[in-house]
């Protein structure tokens, strides 16, 4: 991580688990472990918990964010969520375009974009999901790729509303599975963001920019993954469902 150029972010991505009644707990739970972090922690939690993750982190360090956000403002659009709904509940943040999203609810590139203009207007900050399978790893087309989701994800966005973008970089192949991409092989990749970004936006642009890593990160990787110097946070799965083991993945960002 480089914190003096770039915020360090350490997102949980709750998935879909959690009643109301156990994000209160894990809340609870989780809160004094975290109070002193020295990085910004995040805890994205399903559209039913909402409520309580912001009643229960007011007041404390930790931010809330969404995992999902429609690209209209309102409408017939049944089951879906708005920015406008989310910021009024006090939500900062949002999950765009991760791979689960793409793969079983059919999102796009083109609705990534979408979805990432209308957080912005909305005044919320997305977390864009950027990453390869495992066949395309495979083919060598993971630059190309990542290249290409960045691009279409960033159409159309400012350079200064980018200053309240963060990219995640999630190998596919990584996601749930146990396995997680080498130090280097996330620093690659990661570094391969920074350098599309500076194409579009300048280098003092690329510099500012938080890219995650996310893929299993753990609580036995967190701190080598975090010493490589484009990744500047984490974007975590199952660890952050328990509170003692995203405790840690902070520890190791606040101490990077």
């Amino acid at each position: 991580m480089d914190k003096q150029n770039r915020k360090a972010v350490i997102a949980g991505n709750w998935k879909m688990n959690m009643t109301p009644t156990d994000a209160g707990h894990l809340l609870d739970h989780l809160i004094p472990l975290v109070a002193d972090a020295g990085c910004e922690v995040v805890v994205c939690v399903p559209a039913t918990d909402l409520c309580v993750a912001v009643a229960k982190c007011s007041g404390t360090n930790i931010h809330v964010g969404a995992q999902n956000v429609h690209f209209e403002k309102s409408g017939a659009f049944t089951g879906e969520i708005s920015a406008d709904m989310l910021t009024d509940l006090g939500v900062e943040y949002v999950v765009i375009g991760h791979s689960e999203r793409r793969q079983y609810f059919a999102e796009t590139d083109e609705t990534v974009n979408k979805r990432t203009k209308a957080a912005l207007a909305g005044g919320l900050k997305p977390i864009v999901c950027v990453g390869e399978s495992l066949a395309q790893r495979e083919q060598g087309v993971t630059e190309e790729l990542v290249r290409m989701q960045v691009k279409i994800a960033l159409n159309g966005v400012s350079a200064d509303e980018l200053k309240n973008v963060i990219i995640a970089y999630e190998p596919i192949w990584a996601i749930g599975t146990g396995k997680t991409a080498t130090a280097d092989q996330a620093e690659e990749v990661c570094a391969a963001i920074r350098k599309v970004v500076g194409e579009l936006y300048g280098e003092d642009a690329a510099k500012a920019l938080t890219v995650q890593y996310g893929g299993s990160m753990n609580a036995k990787n967190a701190e080598e993954l975090l010493s490589k110097p484009d990744v500047d946070g984490g974007l975590i799965g199952g660890a952050s469902l328990k509170a003692d083991q995203f405790a840690i993945i902070v520890d190791a960002a606040t101490k990077g």
